[in-house]
């Protein structure tokens, strides 16, 4: 993997964490770093269930896709902001 690879993981892990957040109602008081994991690993497991939908590759734009990326990074705001909101 490249730098911009990775650089483009962490764009993709921010827009789409922050998205994720949008989802979920109320405030969460988790910090951005965390956003941003549970956005990289949402991509990752939201394109992994896409493809095994065999919805990961249309034309165009994956609206699909980002649709269970974007719901996969809410359930793990959810979860994540209950679960560091505990722990302080």
């Amino acid at each position: 993997m490249h730098v911009t690879g990775i650089v483009m993981a962490i764009i993709i892990g921010l827009i789409i964490g922050v998205l994720g957040r949008l989802v979920v109602p109320g405030r969460q008081s988790i910090p951005i770093w965390l956003t941003i994991v549970i956005g990289i690993v949402a991509a990752l497991i939201g394109t992994a269930i896409a493809g095994a939908l065999d919805v990961a590759d249309t034309k165009g734009i994956d609206w699909i896709e980002l649709l269970i990326q974007v719901v996969v990074a809410g359930v793990g705001v959810s979860l994540a902001a209950g679960l560091y909101g505990r722990r302080r």
